[in-house]
C-alpha cells in the first residue's frame, strides 16, 4: 500500500468513526473512539490466526497473507478435514490446527484473530478474544441478534485493542469513488436508493458440498451448536449452516449486509428508522426455514450528512433472468449505478421553466387564452431557462488488480501497527450496518415494521403489519 493511499484510509477512517460517534458522543455510555492502549511496532510481523476454515475463512486468510509482513500461525475448525487441508493449503505441516478456538486465544504468539464461523458464535468468540488481549477480524454480519451488539462493542472499548469487521466491497476503488461524488455533492440530493444481489445456481444459494466422511467421528457437532437447540448430527446443517435461522442470519444478514455496509459507508449515514421485509421459499424448498427471496424497505431520516430519502433492497435466489447486481443511488442532479468493480456516474439536471405543450393541459384551453399563456410563458423564463443542461455520464472503473479484501486487511494491520482503534469497519459502524439487517429478519418472521433509532442505536415500539405468524426464537 502507497502512503498516498495510507494517509486517505488513516483520514477516511477518522471521518468515519466522527461521522458515526457526532465527535464526543459516547456509546452505550462509553467514550465513542479511544486509542490503543498498547502500541506495536511498525516493523513487527504480525503473526494471524483463522478461527473457522470453512470457505469464507480460507478466502479471508489468503487476503490476510496478501499483506506484507503478516504470518499465520494456528487455525481452528470443528471439523477435522479443514485442519489437515489447511495445512497443505498455506504450505506449512506445522501449523498448529485444533477444535477448541480457547486454544488459539490463549496462545501468546497470536496477534490478532479471524473470526469466520457461523454467526451464531461471532459475539461469543469475539468478546472472548478481546478479553484475551487479540485484534479481531470479525466476518459480517458482527452479530446475529440485535441484542448481542452493546456487548461486543463494550468489549472492543474495554480492550483498546483493534477490530474490524468483514464487509471488505467498501476497501474497493469502486466504492471510495462513489463516497467521494456523493460528498462532492454531484448528484444534488439523495432521496432514493436501491440495491440488489441475486443469484441462481446452488452454490450461490449456498447448498454447498458435504464431505462424504461428515460424522459424529470428524465433526464437534455440539460444539458446533453452542447456544442453538440442541439436536441430532446433521451434516447438512453443519456444512450448510446460512440455511437455517439458528446459527445464520439468512439472506439479509449475509447479502443485504454488503449491500446497506456500502450505502451507508458512501453517504456517512447512521441508519434507517424504519424497516420493514417481505418475502418467501419460493424455489429452494430443500429443508431450509429462511427465505429464498426478500426485498426490504428503509426510510432513512433527515441528517447533517443526508436529506430524508428511502432504500429499497432485493435478493432472489430464483432469478432465471439478467442478473446485474448493482447499487443506485439516486439524487435530484444524477445518479450512481456501482458495484465493486465499476461506477458510471450520470448527472441530469431538469430547465429551470417547467415548459408547457404534449401531455398537458395547454392543448384543451381556448386559442386565445393559449396566446396570452405563451406571451406570460415567454416574458417569465428567457430562452437559457428553457433547455436542460446535456446529461452528462462518467464511467469509472477500479484499477486492475484492485484488490478490495486485501486492502480491507491491510487498513485492519495498519491501524495495529499505528495502535489505533480507527478502522474503516470499526465496531460502532459494523452494528450500525447489521442492526438494520437483523431488524429485516425480525420484519419477516414476525409480520412487523420495526422502529430503530440508529444514533442510539436501540429498537423502539414496532408496528404489527399483519395477524399471526410465529415469532422467531431468541438468544437468552
Amino acid at each position: 500500500m502507497t502512503p498516498s493511499r495510507r494517509t486517505f484510509i488513516k483520514n477516511l477512517s477518522a471521518a468515519s468513526a466522527l461521522a458515526a460517534t457526532g465527535g464526543v458522543q459516547t456509546v452505550f455510555g462509553m467514550p465513542a473512539y479511544i486509542p490503543n492502549l498498547k502500541q506495536v511496532s511498525p516493523n513487527d510481523k504480525i503473526r494471524i490466526a483463522t478461527i473457522g476454515m470453512g470457505i469464507q475463512g480460507n478466502f479471508d486468510t489468503k487476503a490476510a497473507l496478501r499483506n506484507p509482513d503478516v504470518e499465520l500461525v494456528a487455525v481452528a475448525d470443528l471439523y477435522d478435514g479443514r485442519l489437515t487441508t489447511a495445512k497443505t493449503a498455506f504450505q506449512n505441516p506445522d501449523l498448529f490446527a485444533t477444535r477448541d478456538y480457547r486454544e488459539i486465544i490463549a496462545r501468546p504468539d497470536v496477534d490478532a484473530v479471524l473470526v469466520v464461523t457461523p454467526d451464531h458464535w461471532h459475539d461469543h468468540i469475539t468478546i472472548a478474544a478481546l478479553k484475551a488481549g487479540k485484534h479481531v477480524y470479525c466476518e459480517k454480519p458482527m452479530v446475529q441478534h440485535l441484542s448481542e451488539g452493546k456487548a461486543v462493542i463494550d468489549a472492543w472499548k474495554k480492550s483498546g485493542k483493534t477490530m474490524q469487521v468483514g464487509s471488505q466491497r467498501i476497501s474497493s476503488a469502486s466504492f471510495q469513488e462513489a463516497k467521494r461524488m456523493v460528498q462532492a455533492g454531484d448528484i444534488g440530493r439523495i432521496n432514493y436508493i436501491e440495491s440488489n444481489s441475486d443469484r441462481f445456481n446452488a452454490i450461490g444459494a449456498w447448498n454447498y458440498s458435504v464431505p462424504t466422511d461428515a460424522s459424529p467421528a470428524t465433526v464437534d457437532w455440539d460444539k458446533f451448536l453452542g447456544d442453538a437447540p440442541k439436536r441430532p448430527f446433521d451434516a447438512k446443517r453443519f456444512f450448510r449452516w446460512r440455511n437455517y435461522k439458528d446459527y445464520g442470519t439468512g439472506v439479509a444478514g449475509d447479502l443485504f449486509i454488503h449491500l446497506i455496509t456500502g450505502v451507508h459507508f458512501v453517504t456517512n449515514s447512521l441508519g434507517p428508522t424504519r424497516i420493514f421485509s417481505s418475502g418467501n421459499l419460493a424455489y429452494w424448498n430443500d429443508g431450509r426455514d429462511v427465505p429464498d427471496i426478500m426485498t426490504s424497505i428503509m426510510d432513512y431520516p433527515k441528517t447533517d450528512a443526508h436529506e430524508a430519502f428511502q432504500m429499497v433492497l432485493r435478493v432472489n435466489f430464483a432469478n432465471a433472468g439478467k442478473i446485474s447486481n448493482v447499487t443506485r443511488i439516486i439524487g435530484n442532479e444524477g445518479t450512481i449505478e456501482f458495484s465493486e468493480e465499476n461506477l458510471i456516474l450520470t448527472k441530469k439536471k431538469l430547465p429551470q421553466a417547467p415548459g408547457y405543450g404534449g401531455y398537458d393541459s395547454y392543448f384543451t384551453f381556448t386559442p386565445e387564452v393559449q396566446a396570452d399563456f405563451k406571451k406570460q410563458y415567454e416574458t417569465q423564463y428567457p430562452p437559457e431557462t428553457r433547455t436542460a443542461e446535456p446529461i452528462k455520464e462518467v464511467k469509472f472503473n477500479s484499477p486492475t488488480g484492485d484488490d478490495a479484501h486485501a486492502k480491507h486487511f491491510a487498513d485492519f494491520f495498519d491501524n495495529i501497527r499505528k495502535g489505533s482503534q480507527g478502522t474503516i469497519e470499526d465496531p460502532v459502524f459494523g452494528f450500525r450496518a447489521a442492526a438494520p439487517v437483523l431488524a429485516c429478519n425480525e420484519s419477516y418472521f414476525e409480520k412487523k415494521v420495526v422502529n430503530w433509532d440508529p444514533v442510539t442505536m436501540t429498537k423502539q415500539g414496532s408496528s404489527p403489519v399483519a395477524s399471526g405468524g410465529k415469532k422467531a426464537a431468541k438468544r437468552t
